[in-house]
């Protein structure tokens, strides 16, 4: 019952913030209407009889929410494919204003320890690589349709969304503009690339951490983890340096926390094998095609 309500919630909250990207929405200095004034001009539209918006909406949760959710799903069935106990996935909901997606992603809540290299090998890769199946063609298609626009227009409001190199190399082996306009499943895939990204930061407990522990084990992992939380601390530093949102500061304190919490010990060893490790090296590449140093800058 919890997981439809929280789908249910996730679904109107992310339907209102893809539909309020396409109204005017009225300026409120107050907490409480700012966080009211995008489902107020949502509802003004659709009331007048003007469906684009909601219908923009509707179509950004669709594969927003399919992407989110063939992420976790892969991690739950390769629990259940090794037995080991796990929930159907948690969406959690985010009123517009608070967040550009409308939502804090999904999660699955995992039971049981994972004891085997191989279970947390495939376990932790599953996720991403199935949520990039799907957010593959989504951004294919985002950008086949997408509205060329003016470099005038673009970042209105003093802030321009950089793509990930995925985006970058599609757009030139399509012949597609380099600016376009915001349209609900480019912005779905967007998302999902950026958040692909993070899950595969090689440190602690994140997707990526997984993978690197089920790889080379505790100290390694260690040491990696120490190292990509310092490059993320120095992106934010630089951020700031030069006057552009510092997106990974609060980036760089999970990443300590989870360093913090350390990662669970692995009692089988068994080796992992080739097929294994060729999966690892494409989740490296799926990483470098999906990450952004800086996803948001002042234009």
């Amino acid at each position: 019952m919890l997981h439809s309500v929280l789908l249910l919630s996730t679904a109107i909250s992310t339907t209102i913030t893809g539909a309020a990207f396409t109204v005017q929405t009225a300026q409120d200095d107050s907490f409480i209407g700012a966080l009211l004034a995008p489902v107020l001009a949502v509802l003004r539209e659709t009331a007048t009889g003007n469906f684009d918006p909601l219908a923009k909406g509707l179509l950004f949760t669709f594969t927003l929410l399919t992407i989110l959710g063939a992420h976790e799903l892969g991690h739950y069935f390769a629990c259940r494919h090794y037995g080991i106990r796990a929930t159907l996935p948690f969406f959690i909901p985010a009123p517009p204003t608070i967040t550009l997606f409308g939502t804090f992603g999904a999660v699955i809540k995992i039971k049981e320890p994972i004891t085997s290299r191989r279970a947390l090998f495939d376990i932790g890769i599953a996720g991403p690589l199935a949520g990039f199946a799907f957010a593959l063609p989504a951004a294919v298609i985002g950008l086949i349709f997408a509205t060329p626009a003016q470099p005038s227009a673009v970042g209105a409001g003093g802030m321009q969304f950089n793509d990930p190199l995925l985006f970058i190399v599609l757009s030139k082996l399509l012949g597609l503009p380099k600016w376009i306009d915001w349209n609900p499943i480019y912005w779905a895939a967007w998302g999902t690339m950026l958040v692909t990204a993070l899950n595969l930061f090689p440190v602690g407990q994140l997707d990526g951490g997984h993978v690197l522990y089920a790889i080379v084990g505790r100290r390694i992992h260690t040491w990696v983890s120490r190292l990509v939380a310092v490059g993320c601390a120095g992106l934010a530093i630089f951020a700031l340096a030069t006057g552009q949102p510092p997106v990974y500061l609060l980036w760089t304190f999970v990443l300590l926390f989870l360093m913090k919490v350390g990662h669970p010990p692995v009692i089988e060893e068994e080796p992992l094998g080739a097929f294994r490790l060729a999966l690892a090296v494409l989740a490296a590449l799926v990483f470098l095609l999906c990450f952004m140093p800086f996803p948001i800058s002042s234009s």
